[in-house]
């Protein structure tokens, strides 16, 4: 018992410490697999396909992108724990009982928030995100859904500075990389309190404030997906930083 107990550490330990060389197509079966056989005793008897081919491989690419981001925009950060997307799924007022998410996709957050998954929002700040699922991989950043206290914040800098915020979804390789911001649960009509011709008009109906772009599978299970998130993360920098400003999270000088 204590010689399997041990080799069950050390196998942890090794799948933890592995550096990031992407992920496999495994890991791409597995979901699609999942999608078809989504219970928990078709779940347990995969648990290491799982551990091995989505869960190491996505510690590895937290910590390689945690790194990265300390050099470019160190007020963002991620963590093994507070990062990853729990697979399972929160069944409690859903008609869905499949108890497994059919994705697996991380966060990076503010350092000063409480932003990390699967805790409360109101204070989580914008940040980077990092979705892989069959035929629906992509990455991007902002703040999906704010809580009313924070959507109430960025409504009242885009209030007085818009021209910013235009100008920074705008800009050349803003679009070039995401086209536009998602329009995910726009209102149909201005928020209460302000003038039906407010000039910020367009963006005060934005109840999320996000923009992505799609990754392939290649990409993905390349060695090299780090660098082409970076390049992703570099250029939605501006997006971020200025919601997270609106919303009292300054950037940080460094780590």
């Amino acid at each position: 018992m204590g010689a399997m107990t041990k080799a069950g550490t050390a196998r942890r330990t090794m799948i933890v410490e592995q550096e990031f060389s992407g992920f496999s197509t495994k890991a791409f079966t597995f979901l699609k697999e999942l999608a078809e056989h989504n219970d928990r005793e078709w779940f347990e008897a995969r648990r290491d396909t799982y551990e091995e081919t989505l869960r190491a491989p996505m510690k590895a690419l937290i910590e390689e992108m945690d790194a990265r981001l300390a050099t470019f925009a160190p007020e963002i950060t991620g963590t093994v724990k507070g990062s990853m997307f729990r697979i399972h799924r929160d069944v409690r007022f859903s008609r869905n009982k499949a108890p497994y998410k059919t994705n697996v996709a991380c966060w990076f957050f503010h350092r000063d928030s409480r932003g990390t998954v699967g805790h409360d929002a109101v204070h989580g700040g914008a940040g980077m995100y990092f979705h892989l699922e069959p035929r629906a991989c992509l990455a991007g950043g902002g703040t999906w859904m704010p809580p009313a206290p924070a959507l109430k914040r960025v409504r009242a800098a885009l209030d007085v500075g818009h021209e910013e915020f235009q100008s920074i979804v705008h800009a050349k390789p803003f679009t070039q990389r995401f086209g536009a911001m998602e329009t995910e649960a726009m209102l149909k009509r201005m928020p209460r309190g302000f003038a039906m011709d407010h000039p910020a008009g367009e963006w005060l109906r934005y109840q999320s404030f996000t923009a992505g772009c799609a990754l392939t599978q290649a990409e993905v299970t390349s060695a090299t997906l780090p660098d082409r998130l970076e390049e992703i993360f570099r250029t939605i920098v501006p997006l971020v930083r200025w919601l997270n400003s609106a919303m009292g999270f300054r950037p940080h000088a460094s780590r």
